[in-house]
């Protein structure tokens, strides 16, 4: 294996082009290339965000920095996920002082939300009405978010991270075949609203790739956030706007549930796993404890003699997926409004739930039941992973929800808002647009945040930094994130095989074991079907974005191959 580790220009041409004649020459196909990067490392969904957060690293930025200025220019150029109409988290660690925190920039309800605000008189959920519209949009975290993160931890002026992406707003920029094949499958969609079609479908000409896309009403949002911090989003003449939209549309959101918007710091979701240590989001996200649920649940299990496509493997994973989620269904919300146990980590009660894994049976999920712990007391997302060489790591996911949120657009203000408001448990039993079920721990209450699937995850061995790691999906997200973390720790894969690697993914309801389409072996999904499996194949899915690093610091970067993401450094 030829191994390229640099940092500097000259480095990197001559080991570039040592590595290039041997492949040439020698017909070598089997060398594997890995570059490494010392002093940053940026790995997006956009290649127009990963570059500029390049550039505010070579500008002297921090990772930090990085990660606020990616995420105002995802909001312009990866329009159906990247947002200032959504929401989402970040976890980060300081390498000032070694210190991992999470922020919480989830959407809320707004004030004027009621439990039943989605049935009509009989009691039955109306259809798409939490999906589409302004009454499907939670107050909106973004900006509030991405402006307590530099507050705490930027050092370099807020006014100049903004403009980035409004500058990219205003002149424009080249419509790629994904963003191109993007708008055409969600032509429908963005043709709702005539304020949305007036940017996605001008003239009922949709953009092709190669045009240019201006977004002039965005860029002018975003000129009032560089001057003005949150107070030009959260009030004055784009709240204006905002609520006006609500009025016309007869949604909820009034000029107070913005005023009123704060962003919070918490602690993270932490466990060990065979040494590492693992941190997440924890609740409003279900991400960090199910992810987490899902680690204990296998530690203990050899698999000297298992694969990460093996039979065995992939049934055991999904039982305990399948255990993870039925608790997911009954235990977990936001935790200003509902007590979740605070033992839904504890070894007794995991040791417990795992002795209901049958090692060659797949149990029908009828029979499985939320745990009782002991009492003490969307797909259209989008991710992103930052690191710098002083130890500052930044996984930050957020979102609309599905692809393009509620498909209305701002009047005024071009850009979209969420449609998070489906994320709550709208009607006891009934699943969401993901499939996930849910009770009366994420039921809809006033300025209550909704429960996510959202984790984004950092690894660390020893104190040191280990890897970056958060992806799309859905309820998807987290059987991606725990995969991932096994296909590294168990498995031993590079970064590049992780992004590669085919995927599975069970929820508990619907009883089903999905799998990414021909990418499965017929003799495995044979097998997965003798152990009681129910199988369905269905398309790639996710966006993995990882950043890994040595015990000496170098970095690798690596975006899924599935999409239009690129990882870089320097």
């Amino acid at each position: 294996m030829v191994t390229i580790k640099h940092s500097r220009p000259g480095v990197v041409l001559a080991a570039s082009l040592a590595a290039l004649f041997l492949l040439v020459v020698l017909g070598c196909s089997w060398i594997d290339v890995t570059t490494y990067y010392q002093q940053g490392a940026v790995a997006t969904g956009a290649p127009i965000a990963t570059d500029l957060a390049i550039e505010v690293l070579k500008k002297g930025g921090n990772a930090f920095d990085a990660a606020v200025a990616t995420g105002f220019v995802l909001a312009v150029v990866h329009p159906s996920a990247g947002n200032i109409g959504g929401g989402g988290f970040a976890v980060i660690r300081n390498g000032a002082d070694g210190r991992v925190r999470t922020l919480d920039f989830r959407e809320t309800a707004p004030l004027a939300a009621v439990e039943t605000m989605y049935l009509n008189d009989d009691g039955e959920v109306i259809d798409s009405l939490s999906l589409y519209g302004a009454r499907a949009c939670g107050v909106p975290g973004t900006v509030a978010g991405l402006h307590a993160l530099w507050q705490e931890y930027g050092s370099m002026k807020w006014e100049e991270l903004v403009k980035i992406a409004a500058n990219v707003a205003d002149t424009g920029f080249i419509v790629d075949d994904f963003l191109a094949a993007s708008l055409t499958e969600y032509h429908r969609e963005l043709t709702l609203y005539e304020e949305t079609a007036d940017i996605f479908v001008p003239n009922g000409q949709k953009s092709v790739a190669g045009d240019r896309f201006l977004q002039l009403d965005l860029a002018r949002t975003l000129y009032a956030i560089a001057a003005e911090g949150p107070d030009g989003f959260y009030s004055g003449e784009v709240a204006e706007k905002i609520v006006a939209t609500m009025q016309k549309y007869n949604g909820l959101i009034t000029a107070e549930d913005l005023a009123s918007y704060l962003p919070v710091w918490r602690e993270p979701t932490h466990i060990t796993f065979d040494g590492y240590d693992i941190y997440s989001m924890p609740l409003p996200s279900s991400g960090g404890v199910i992810v987490a649920q899902i680690l204990k649940l296998l530690e203990p299990y050899d698999f000297a003699r298992l694969f990460p496509e093996s039979v065995d493997y992939i049934h055991l994973f999904c039982e305990a997926s399948r255990l993870a989620f039925a608790d997911r269904s009954e235990h977990l919300g936001d935790p200003a409004f509902y007590a979740a146990p605070s033992t839904l980590l504890d070894a007794g009660y995991l040791d417990a739930r795992r002795k209901l894994i049958d090692p060659q049976h797949a149990t029908p999920s009828t029979r499985v039941k939320p745990g009782s712990p002991p009492i003490r007391e969307s797909e259209q997302t989008t991710h992103y992973s930052i690191c710098d060489d002083d130890g500052n790591m930044v996984a930050i996911t957020y979102t609309l929800n599905t692809g393009y949120g509620s498909s209305l657009v701002v009047g005024g203000a071009g850009f979209l808002l969420n449609n998070e408001m489906d994320d709550f448990s709208i009607k006891p039993g009934v699943p969401n647009v993901f499939g996930l079920i849910g009770g009366e721990a994420n039921k809809i209450e006033p300025g209550k945040r909704m429960l996510s699937s959202m984790s984004p995850t950092l690894v660390l061995k020893d104190d040191k930094p280990r890897m970056i790691l958060g992806t799309p999906g859905g309820s998807k997200i987290i059987t991606v994130v725990a995969q991932t973390l096994l296909n590294s720790i168990r498995f031993d894969m590079s970064a590049e095989a992780l992004c590669a690697q085919p995927r599975f993914h069970h929820q508990w309801l619907p009883d089903m074991l999905y799998l990414e389409e021909g990418q499965f072996d017929i003799n495995i999904i044979q097998g997965l079907i003798r152990y009681g499996h129910s199988v369905k194949e269905r398309k790639p899915y996710s966006d993995l974005q990882v950043i890994e690093l040595d015990e000496n610091g170098m970095m690798t970067a690596t975006s899924d191959p599935r999409n239009r993401g690129k990882a870089s450094g320097y």
